[in-house]
């Protein structure tokens, strides 16, 4: 059944790409303007502290911060994480199948592998989510703890994001080193 996914890896970019430009769109040109121009916490690759987490809730007020909650964290980010997890795993199924070793695996182990390597981001970005709504839900009774965590928490969702993207691009830089080696003997065989 996952593997039925790299059969629709170009369907799942263009509607990975739609709903992130969609997110981009309201982070600039509206979130941005409810916090005097301070990035979501989202956006914060490194982490934040506990006063710049703070510093942002306090800067959109309680509309702001409903805001956001309705228009990011119960609207597009609900999708988001699960939508690009299907698209890596796509992704990796399809440019992994051009290389003998990952292609050779059973169905199962090409799956198993795609959706190990994809499973921790989208659930590290679902923990993320649900610890940031709760701190916009009721900014007064979030604490030290629950902005650490929410830092902890972006920082390890780029962090796995990072694992199969990496993976992806070697797929795609290996299937293309074969084509080109595969080229060169075809050359000189006819020459």
């Amino acid at each position: 059944m996952v593997l039925r996914l790299r059969r629709h890896a170009a369907a799942l970019c263009v509607a990975t790409a739609a709903v992130f430009a969609a997110m981009t769109m309201l982070e600039f040109l509206y979130f941005r303007s409810l916090s005097g121009g301070l990035p979501s916490l989202d956006l914060r690759f490194l982490g934040f502290s506990e006063a710049e987490g703070f510093a942002w809730i306090a800067a959109m007020g309680r509309p702001g911060a409903e805001i956001i909650l309705v228009w990011h964290y119960l609207t597009f980010d609900l999708i988001f994480p699960a939508l690009l997890s299907a698209t890596l795993v796509s992704l990796m199924l399809k440019s992994g199948e051009r290389l003998k070793r990952f292609s050779s695996l059973s169905e199962t182990m090409r799956s198993v592998t795609a959706l190990t390597l994809v499973l921790p981001y989208m659930i590290s970005d679902y923990a993320q989510n649900i610890v940031v709504a709760r701190i916009l839900s009721d900014p007064a009774s979030a604490g030290s703890r629950s902005m650490s965590l929410a830092s902890a928490l972006v920082v390890t969702k780029f962090a796995f994001l990072a694992v199969p993207v990496v993976v992806i691009a070697a797929f795609a830089l290996a299937a293309k080193r074969n084509r080109s080696n595969s080229a060169d003997v075809g050359s000189h065989r006819a020459g």
